[in-house]
């Protein structure tokens, strides 16, 4: 793909869950530094270009409405995990969460595929018999990982989808399959009218996930940080790379 056939989104919405970790690492830390030099160039670009927080997400998630503790919650990965413990200690929803590995990844003829550690089906065997289930992942994009998931799903009388953010056209068909419930829902065509990214994947390697090849970070891909970031993008990947060095080391 070139940075010409690259879409450039009417909003890119980025979740900021970078910020903390830097700020942790002490007011003198030039990672930190460097970072707040890239967030202030990101938001140059507003209203183009959102700035999502953990809190404002959650909140948003909680307001769609109270929920009993499901018997059993999934987390999505490591992100999904963390999500359902942070809605957990604000609702009590999820007394119980385990965690399946999916991810998409690119394969060498450049499309997307789904895979993980171990078969779907073995990873989800020890929820048979669980009266209520909720799958918990960070965003729904597509809606691909999210309908696979719960397709795979052994039965069980109650099954609740939970994320922070997703495209609203993408949760028609993840309802389909069960009732979800999103923290924020941006409206528009995916890619042409609105992306998400996570500014920790501008930096760290693992945002880009490769079939049988390194993984790469967001600014390791050169056509799409010129899409998202058509006017500073030069700038951005440089810090970028800046800052993945000084955390790296």
């Amino acid at each position: 793909m070139t940075a010409s056939s690259t879409p450039v989104p009417r909003t890119l919405y980025i979740h900021d869950d970078l910020s903390d970790d830097l700020a942790a690492l002490g007011s003198d830390s030039r990672a930190r530094r460097i970072g707040q030099s890239l967030f202030t160039l990101r938001r140059r670009d507003s209203p183009r270009i959102v700035i999502l927080t953990l809190a404002e997400q959650i909140d948003g998630l909680v307001a769609r409405g109270a929920h009993a503790p499901f018997a059993r919650a999934i987390g999505i990965g490591r992100a999904g995990v963390r999500v359902a413990e942070a809605v957990h200690a604000r609702t009590g929803w999820f007394p119980s969460i385990d965690r399946v590995d999916l991810w998409r990844e690119e394969d060498a003829a450049g499309d997307y595929v789904l895979s993980g550690p171990r078969p779907l089906d073995a990873q989800l065997v020890t929820l048979t018999g669980a009266e209520s289930i909720a799958v918990v992942d960070d965003t729904i994009f597509s809606g691909l990982t999210m309908r696979t998931v719960l397709s795979a799903l052994p039965p069980a009388r109650r099954v609740h989808a939970f994320c922070l953010r997703a495209v609203a056209d993408s949760l028609s068909a993840v309802a389909a399959l069960a009732p979800v419930s999103a923290g924020f829902a941006a409206s528009g065509r995916i890619l042409d009218d609105v992306s998400f990214i996570n500014a920790s994947g501008l930096v760290r390697r693992g945002a880009i996930r490769r079939t049988g090849r390194p993984s790469l970070a967001f600014h390791e891909r050169p056509e799409w940080m010129e899409a998202w970031f058509p006017g500073d993008h030069e700038e951005i990947t440089r810090l970028c790379r800046e800052l993945a060095a000084e955390l790296e080391g």
